[in-house]
């Protein structure tokens, strides 16, 4: 599925790591309609705040009110309406072809292309978000069965050779390539990017093979995927007896469905690694095919490595510069990480004398006691100031003052939402009107994903009469509900999550590109999560927090020397968990390097594990099989420290000094939100920044942020 707006090159939905992983025209009410131009104000709309600290009322005249359908699409008022969605996409995706096929090169190619896209991904996008996001199984079903069928027929354009050659005319054609601008030049080098890394350039035979190999991969991932969250079982009595308690049971087994790494008992956390990470043959198996396909595609289509591959167009560009990356940046850590891990030793030594040995399941549980111990900083002490309410009125502000805009809540039809908790954001600004939507699914719910995600439902573009196409998103969170004597409250790392997943909404918002395969977020992954992390920057200032940190009951201001705490809090044992971070892409890196492999994928590990980690390999374990990331992932796993480096040196050098500083706030819209990934990405970095970083300036941006504020320790001394 590579035409649909890169769905397979930077993926639908972006995660937040967060604490670890993803996601236009004026139409009243209504959602998805089409048509019109920027209003400035709606009657329908109210202050963003109170909409969240109070549970959403029934209207009366709702009773009356035509239900609208999922989104404000008229078909979506029942599941059959995906089948009637679908089959519109691809009579139109027919009658598009044939257009695209019969006429002759030039712009108008680029944009018969993205309108082909579009109209695969308004179904499809929409369909991958309710497939996992609807709480009634009938729309689940449907919305799955949706994308199967869209996605047959995007492997059938992926071998559709006259549309490849039509496309092949305009590259050929340098003059009519040189008279192109910048964004519509690039768009037009991604779709080509986009079928050749089908295999679409090749002779029928090769083709054919790399048409099974992308099934296959796809199969693979989905089964590796689904292996990584499979529990593990053992006998009961093989465990002692007093920790027992802490796994669930089926008749005679204990079930560990998970590392249990906060748990205090020094033997639970032991037995849940050493049971969790036992190898799994199938999983072993179904990983070493998912990598040697992966290598065979990649040498099919043209690569030397998969690496190679997955790394063009990024901040990267290629393995050797990421491994050049993680090795420098793994140099200037050792020396801090051994502290880390000396302090940890002498914590475990204190509570457990008897086995002061630091394992690789002691830093989070560790770390944590020492954090705690040293900043007196238990969330149930910040909650009452961040109601959800609060937090949204925070975002509100920073918006306002950075960038001009405003959200606000918005009334949505019956049946444009999928559960009654939904929140419907308008996202306006000062002189350019509306912008967006952003739905708001903040609530726990039974079956609903634990992850916290950013969906595109519907790309912004230009559209052939002039209007801009809005986009919508949504962001998912997993908040417990309000109860009947306090609002939604967050903690901190709740807070700096919804923060985050903010950042990729605004993304989505803010980019204005004229083509929907290159809206917002679907840009290379080492650019996706500059906004979302730079959002974490604002929420851990003061002069940014102190702006909605309340408490719910006093209306008292959260004190300085709290949020201080919290900021320098995070700072403990953080060179050590960089550290795991280094090693985790680093195995990714050597997993889709050179192939065949040297050895085992669990060897490579081992191996891996002691250059870039520290901490001993655990005989008979093999964590590579629980590493979810190596799917959506593969290769770009680097992607979270690149990109926090990037947000690093954008912080220090433009929004360090003044957070609400406008000008700042507009440069940043300017050269790295409105482009989306229509633009090189070392371009934008580099526009913003006014110069080009080099490696060093990524790691040395990376290093500084570990080191501790002074003012922090005179502050609590006084």
């Amino acid at each position: 599925m590579l035409l649909v707006a890169g769905m397979l090159r930077y993926g639908r939905s972006l995660c937040s790591l967060g604490a670890g992983a993803a996601l236009r025209r004026p139409a009243g009410r209504g959602g998805l309609r089409s048509g019109g131009h920027a209003r400035g104000v709606s009657t329908s709309w109210s202050p963003v705040g109170a909409a969240f600290n109070v549970k959403p009322q029934g209207r009366l005249w709702h009773l009356l009110e035509e239900r609208r359908g999922l989104f404000g699409v008229p078909e979506l008022s029942t599941p059959e309406g995906f089948h009637v969605a679908q089959k519109e996409a691809l009579r139109k995706t027919e009658w598009l072809v044939e257009r695209a096929c019969s006429m002759p090169p030039g712009p108008q190619t680029v944009t018969i292309f993205d309108e082909l896209s579009d109209c695969l991904c308004r179904v499809a996008d929409l369909a991958d978000f309710v497939k996992i996001g609807h709480p009634e199984p009938a729309f689940r079903e449907a919305a799955e069965e949706a994308c199967r069928s869209i996605g047959t027929m995007v492997e059938k354009l992926n071998t559709n050779v006259e549309l490849y050659q039509s496309l092949q005319k305009l590259l050929d054609d340098k003059k009519l390539m040189d008279s192109l601008d910048a964004e519509t030049r690039r768009v037009a080098e991604l779709f080509m990017f986009d079928f050749e890394i089908s295999g679409i350039h090749l002779d029928e035979e090769e083709r054919k093979r790399a048409v099974d190999l992308n099934v296959k991969i796809l199969d693979l991932s989905s089964a590796f995927l689904m292996g990584t969250n499979f529990p593990n079982k053992i006998q009961k009595h093989l465990l002692p007896e007093h920790i027992r308690h802490h796994f669930a049971r089926d008749g005679s087994y204990a079930v560990v469905d998970g590392l249990h790494a906060e748990a205090s008992d020094d033997l639970v956390r032991e037995a849940a690694y050493k049971i969790f990470l036992y190898p799994n043959a199938g999983q072993l198996k179904c990983l070493e095919e998912l990598l040697s396909s992966r290598d065979l595609l990649a040498n099919l289509v043209g690569y030397s490595t998969f690496s190679h591959r997955a790394l063009q167009g990024t901040i990267a560009q290629t393995p050797e510069t990421v491994m050049q990356f993680l090795e420098k940046l793994s140099d200037k850590l050792s020396e801090r990480t051994a502290k880390d891990f000396e302090m940890m030793r002498g914590m475990k030594m204190k509570l457990n004398p008897q086995n002061s040995e630091l394992m690789p399941w002691d830093p989070p549980y560790y770390s944590g006691v020492i954090r705690a111990e040293r900043y007196n900083i238990e969330p149930s002490l910040y909650c009452p100031f961040f109601s959800l309410g609060a937090c949204m009125e925070g975002l509100n502000i920073l918006f306002n003052k950075l960038l001009g805009i405003t959200l606000y809540a918005e009334q949505p039809a019956k049946g444009e939402v999928w559960c009654e908790d939904v929140r419907k954001l308008a996202v306006v600004h000062e002189s350019e009107g509306l912008l967006g939507y952003i739905y708001c699914d903040f609530f726990q719910r039974a079956n609903k994903p634990h992850q916290d995600c950013h969906f595109t439902i519907r790309g912004g573009r230009l559209k052939e009469d002039g209007s801009y196409q809005l986009p919508v998103v949504v962001l998912m969170l997993n908040l417990p509900y309000s109860s009947k004597d306090s609002p939604t409250l967050l903690t901190p790392g709740m807070m700096e999550n919804l923060f985050h997943e903010m950042g990729h909404a605004m993304h989505s918002m803010l980019g204005r590109t004229r083509y929907q395969h290159v809206t917002g977020t679907r840009c290379p992954t080492d650019f996706a999560e500059v906004p979302s992390i730079l959002m974490e920057y604002f929420s851990n200032d003061y002069r940014v927090v102190s702006q909605f940190a309340k408490h719910y009951q006093t209306g008292q201001p959260l004190p300085k020397a709290m949020v201080s705490r919290l900021c320098e809090s995070k700072k403990v044992c953080a060179a050590a968990e960089m550290q795991l971070q280094v090693f985790y892409a680093a195995l990714d890196q050597i997993y889709h390097g050179q192939h065949p492999l040297r050895k085992s994928t669990t060897d490579i590990l081992m191996e891996t594990q002691e250059q870039f980690y520290g901490l001993p390999y655990v005989p008979d374990t093999a964590w590579q099989l629980r590493f979810s990331h190596l799917v959506g992932y593969g290769a770009k796993y680097y992607s979270y420290l690149m990109s926090r480096a990037v947000a690093s040196m954008v912080w220090k050098e433009c929004f360090l000094q003044d957070p609400f500083n406008r000008a700042a706030g507009e440069r940043y819209r300017r050269e790295m939100l409105a482009h989306g990934g229509g633009k090189e990405p070392m371009l934008m970095v580099q526009g913003m920044l006014q110069k080009c970083p080099s490696i060093d300036d990524f790691v040395d941006a990376l290093v500084s942020d570990l080191n501790l504020d002074f003012e922090t320790f005179f502050m609590d001394s006084k």
